[in-house]
């Protein structure tokens, strides 16, 4: 059994950033999408360039943006990552998938 197939991104795509706190860190997020309106690329960086955790978010948002682009659902991505004792996402990553999650249900 083969790997999916990669959908790229077109090089000009609709870009939403925001910004969020984890842990007593700030970090901005940076959401690239599919012309459909689909997640494509999630860019995450911490106030504090270099940090092991600014390096640790950024790595996880590489991954996850790979996973996306070869037809991961989002929801599979989120549902896998750590949580904390009350449920809540315990990383910067699952912070913005959480939020994202929330957005959409809003819709």
């Amino acid at each position: 059994m083969g790997a999916a197939a990669r959908e790229r991104l077109p090089n000009r795509r609709f870009a939403e950033t925001l910004d969020l706190q984890v842990g007593g860190l700030r970090y901005t997020a940076t959401l690239g999408f599919y012309p459909s309106g689909k997640l494509g690329e999630i860019f995450l960086t911490n106030h504090k360039a270099g940090s092991q955790a600014g390096v640790l978010a950024s790595d996880s948002a590489v991954l996850c943006s790979l996973l996306l682009q070869h037809g991961v659902p989002l929801g599979v991505i989120r549902r896998a990552l750590m949580r904390d004792p009350q449920g809540n996402a315990s990383s910067p990553l699952g912070r913005v998938l959480e939020q994202l999650a929330a957005e959409e249900a809003m819709q």
